[in-house]
């Protein structure tokens, strides 16, 4: 069976909204049951299945997972937000601003763009919308900003891209910090343009920056300490070399279990079945992905679509900038139609080889293939950050995306830099 049959009928299952679990299940199992010649039964798959899930640095995932809800329900990204308010309350944009910080801050202890958007947006579209700022501006900028949480360290795709490709997983933590920056800024740049352009409600906002300042600094930096302490212990771990990634994940959900419970005392015992539940509820269909997409790029491997593709790429074009916006805008599509987790694992080993001819660090690539993704986020039809602001706010999925075009045009401005400047990526690296 060709290799375009077997990407046909993934696509097609795709279209049918067929699970993409279950789609690359199908197509993994196609060249076996239509190809005698094909010595990959069911059995090399179950094997290749269970095979890809024996890993180290997977575990970093569910237990990030369970740190971003814990930390979410202990009402972490509110202090978070509070504190960022103070200190930007008073300039143009400055609530706007504050929220596209918070949700910096908070992609550096979940690693998720969708609960990034799901913490912060849940708690500060109703505080925007009640200043006076347009509902369908504020989820926008929710929806965007949470992008970031996948590229701010610890981040899941850069675990995904490093089990995939051999890279370290700590340095592509280290290396996504200056873009995340980079693309924060210009974000906070946007809101700003936009506030001076529509207007703000200054008494509204006024007043509510008044209170906050009524409390105090040292009120406010007290009761937002062990927030705002969160992203040093989990990255300080890291990157002192006290404890792995993985050991840092496990770090992070204790340190959140016991800040809810015993400091904030916004989480009881009783509440902690639930939660339990809930982050086994949003790990397990990306357990099944991971599964699912080892199988199926073990298969594109034995099928030599690398190669494949590696071939037709660099001897259709020979230019390596043209190339690179070739990879750049075929990474864009995949993120328009195909979850981050399965995109990684399936293209980090097809595209890799290709990098790797025309002389790019892998680590940079991996921030390449995670920002290009991260735009995927916000982009229609599987724009996960978009629906999950638009089921905050009620607000259409089209009429988010029109209102985040502006920013998604800065992110693609951002990638431009990120792709042919490496030091916005490897200098940090040393």
């Amino acid at each position: 069976m060709s290799v375009g049959v077997v990407m046909l009928v993934f696509i097609l299952l795709l279209v049918l909204t067929v699970p993409v679990s279950i789609s690359l299940g199908m197509a993994s199992v196609l060249p076996s049951m239509f190809d005698p010649s094909f010595t990959v039964g069911a059995k090399y798959l179950i094997r290749a299945m269970f095979s890809g899930l024996d890993s180290f640095p997977l575990l970093a995932v569910p237990m990030f997972v369970l740190s971003g809800i814990l930390m979410a329900k202990g009402g972490i990204s509110k202090r978070l937000f509070d504190v960022f308010a103070y200190f930007l309350g008073n300039f143009t944009a400055g609530l706007p601003c504050a929220v596209i910080v918070t949700c910096l801050f908070y992609g550096a202890i979940s690693g998720s763009g969708p609960a990034t958007v799901a913490a912060v947006g849940s708690m500060t579209i109703p505080i925007l919308t009640s200043l006076g700022y347009e509902l369908s501006f504020a989820a926008s900028i929710a929806a965007v900003a949470g992008g970031l949480g996948v590229i701010i360290p610890p981040s899941i795709p850069f675990i995904m891209f490093g089990m995939a490709s051999g890279a370290s997983v700590s340095d592509l933590f280290l290396a996504g910090i200056v873009p995340g920056l980079i693309i924060g800024l210009l974000l906070i740049f946007y809101a700003m343009i936009y506030c001076r352009r529509h207007g703000e409600d200054k008494e509204k906002i006024g007043r509510e920056v008044r209170a906050l300042h009524e409390k105090g600094l040292l009120t406010v930096l007290k009761e937002s300490f062990f927030a705002l302490l969160s992203p040093v212990i989990i990255l300080g771990c890291i990157y002192t070399g006290v404890a792995s990634p993985t050991e840092a994940a496990v770090i992070s959900v204790f340190y959140s279990l016991l800040v809810g419970l015993f400091l904030y005392r916004t989480i009881t015992v009783r509440e902690i079945p639930d939660i339990l539940v809930e982050s086994i509820r949003t790990f397990a269909p990306i357990l099944f992905i991971l599964a699912a997409s080892t199988a199926f790029s073990r298969v594109l491997t034995l099928m030599h679509v690398p190669q494949i593709v590696s071939t037709w790429i660099i001897e259709s074009f020979h230019s390596p900038v043209v190339i690179l916006l070739v990879i750049n805008v075929f990474l864009l599509v995949v993120g328009m139609v195909m979850d981050t987790t399965p995109a990684i694992l399936i293209l980090t080993p097809i595209l890799l080889p290709i990098i790797q001819s025309i002389g790019m660090d892998p680590i940079q690539f991996g921030v390449i293939m995670v920002v290009n993704l991260a735009i995927g986020f916000v982009t229609p039809p599987i724009g996960v950050n978009l629906f999950v602001a638009s089921s905050l706010s009620d607000v259409p999925v089209m009429e988010l995306s029109r209102k985040a075009m502006p920013m998604i045009v800065l992110f693609l401005s951002a990638l431009l830099l990120f792709t042919f400047v490496p030091g916005f990526s490897l200098w940090i690296l040393g």
